[in-house]
């Protein structure tokens, strides 16, 4: 399992535009389960209704993880769009 942290700097948090991002990078590993976990709470990276419930803030920091045939590639594509959109 591959996992990073993250600190929240877009003034919205995780809204639909980068949750839709954030499900997209996540499902083109179909093979790999990626889960965003903000506060001891977690859900599925391409559950969109689920991962903008999550009420991620600017601020909060989340941890993703990998795990998974293609964890190392999932994590490392899931980290670049987290950095590009939040």
């Amino acid at each position: 399992m591959k996992q990073f942290t993250y600190t929240i700097t877009d003034p919205l948090g995780i809204h639909a535009r980068p949750a839709g991002i954030l499900a997209k990078t996540a499902k083109t590993f179909a093979d790999t389960t990626v889960m965003i976990a903000k506060e001891g709470k977690s859900v599925k990276a391409t559950q969109l209704m689920k991962l903008m419930g999550l009420g991620v803030k600017e601020g909060d920091v989340i941890t993703v993880t990998a795990e998974g045939p293609s964890e190392d590639a999932a994590i490392e594509a899931m980290e670049d769009t987290i950095k590009e959109n939040l």
